[in-house]
């Protein structure tokens, strides 16, 4: 095998192991409380466990489907209490800042962005 040839195997080699890395975790999913896939009404409302990631931050990553069940759950949900009486957690906060930033009514998650404050 001659050192042309030796190059062109070697850098397709390269490329498909560069090719076949794992796409980087795009984060959680943004846990809506749903059951069987159907919305529920809601009493109160979790606190999030794991912040955002790029699922929803990154425009190149963002699903329409998953960003649909946030905004969904905010709009319904976004005026009522969390079910242990506490404030929204920083993880929470990162979450409504989210929706807002989406383009979702504010007055939906008011008094959630004033405990911010």
């Amino acid at each position: 095998m001659n050192t042309r040839t030796r190059g062109a195997v070697l850098a397709s080699l390269f490329c498909l192991a560069a090719c076949a890395a794992p796409a980087p975790d795009p984060g959680p999913r943004f846990a809506d409380e749903a059951t069987g896939g159907a919305a529920r009404e809601l009493t109160c409302m979790k606190h999030q466990e794991r912040p955002p990631g790029a699922r929803y931050t990154d425009e190149q990553v963002r699903r329409t489907g998953e960003t649909f069940a946030l905004l969904r759950y905010y709009t319904a949900n976004g005026a009522k209490p969390y079910c242990d009486g506490k404030g929204p957690t920083d993880v929470d906060r990162q979450w409504v800042d989210i929706y807002v930033r989406l383009g979702a009514d504010r007055a939906n998650v008011a008094a959630l962005l004033a405990e911010q404050r």
